[in-house]
């Protein structure tokens, strides 16, 4: 069974900064694209930052330049720093990972979740 168990959220004031970690667990032979994606109350969950397991990333307009998405392939951990926090970022936040198991295909596996609340 994978496990991708996420750490780092909390409360901050406006214009601080977070780090989220995700690490995956769980009979893993390879790991493709991971990410963070985030859901407001009242929104649908949307897409945060990608990266490529070559390092490639991609990142949702609203966060480019304050956010930084980065990866360490041996440890199956992808990271998420976020600089100015804004209100706009309050959200549970969910990593997701390209996973494939031992005599398995790569599937999507999620995180549990981690609360970012951004006070102004």
């Amino acid at each position: 069974q994978v496990q991708l168990v996420e750490s780092g959220g909390g409360l901050v004031q406006a214009g601080g900064s977070l780090g989220l970690s995700c690490a995956a667990s769980g009979n893993i032979v390879s790991t493709n694209d991971m990410g963070w994606y985030r859901q407001a109350p009242g929104k649908q969950r949307e897409l945060v930052a990608s990266i490529t397991r070559g390092g490639r990333t991609k990142y949702a307009d609203s966060v480019k330049g304050r956010f930084t998405i980065s990866r360490d392939n041996a440890k199956n951990t992808v990271y998420l720093q976020m600089n100015s926090l804004k209100s706009g970022d309050t959200a549970v936040y969910y990593c997701s990972a390209k996973i494939r198991r031992v005599l398995d295909i790569f599937r999507d596996y999620w995180g549990q979740g981690t609360q970012v609340t951004v006070s102004s």
